[in-house]
């Protein structure tokens, strides 16, 4: 009688590599990185990091920059369901944290209806990340109470947000994806009411050696950014947290 071959079903590990630096990742990342048969990396996970990878892994790069989708979303929810049915440990590496701004939810929903193991080791956010290597707090008891992650990805040229739940002068407003967005961010703040004088700073390649930190305000940021020639990737806080960048800055 002949047995039936069995497959055995491998796991995926959705990781969370942090802003850049590598001594940010999480023990538990770093671990992982090291063991899985297959690492499913994007564009944002930098390259020291790539580095901590063995040479003998396979790698399956899916990145994305704007208008520039090496493969599409729903083939990348695919291939981990493909991957893990094949036998492997996969590893899903993303820039920052998955679940902030980083699609890990649609990517688990595939896999949990596919009935495949996963599980999911948080990272430093670059909103947390990057504002700590510049020496801004993201809540101050005397300049802010609140903090907000927002996406500043623009859709259909235009960046479709409720500006007047933005308006909140103690509140810190932090735009992920906000670069090519950046002057029409800054107008809707000031045309719904936020002072154009508010403090605005743009970080760019946050947690890295080639970190650099512009400083200005919502009616002259954008032309600072393209005096200084500023490129992505880039995190955009405004607040008046952003005053305590000239004191708290340490790098």
């Amino acid at each position: 009688m002949n047995k039936k071959s069995t497959r055995i079903t491998g796991k995926v590990w959705l990781v969370g590599a942090g802003p850049g630096d590598p001594d940010l990742l999480t023990v538990k990342a770093l671990r992982l990185i090291q063991q899985a048969d297959v690492v499913i990396h994007d564009r944002l996970v930098s390259q020291p990091i790539m580095d901590l990878i063995p040479a003998t892994t396979r790698r399956i790069y899916v990145g994305k920059a704007r208008s520039d989708h090496a493969v599409p979303q729903e083939d990348i929810n695919q291939l981990l369901v493909t991957e893990a049915r094949a036998g492997h440990n996969v590893l899903r590496l993303k820039g920052g944290d998955p679940f902030i701004f980083g699609r890990g939810g649609e990517e688990l929903e595939l896999l949990s209806a596919a009935g495949i193991s996963f599980e999911v080791i948080p990272g430093i956010t670059a909103a947390s990340g990057c504002a700590a290597y510049a020496g801004i707090p993201l809540t101050h008891r005397y300049y802010a109470q609140s903090v907000r992650f927002i996406t500043g990805h623009l859709k259909n040229d235009g960046v479709n947000l409720h500006w007047p739940e933005l308006m909140d002068p103690m509140q810190t407003l932090v735009f992920y994806m906000g670069l090519v967005g950046l002057q029409a961010i800054c107008e809707q703040l000031i045309a719904h009411g936020r002072d154009p004088h508010t403090p605005v700073a743009l970080i760019e390649k946050g947690t890295t050696p080639q970190q650099r930190v512009v400083i200005a305000t919502l009616a002259t940021i954008s032309e600072r950014v393209t005096a200084e020639k500023v490129s992505a990737p880039t995190l955009t806080i405004i607040g008046d947290v952003v005053q305590l960048h000239k004191k708290l800055h340490w790098r």
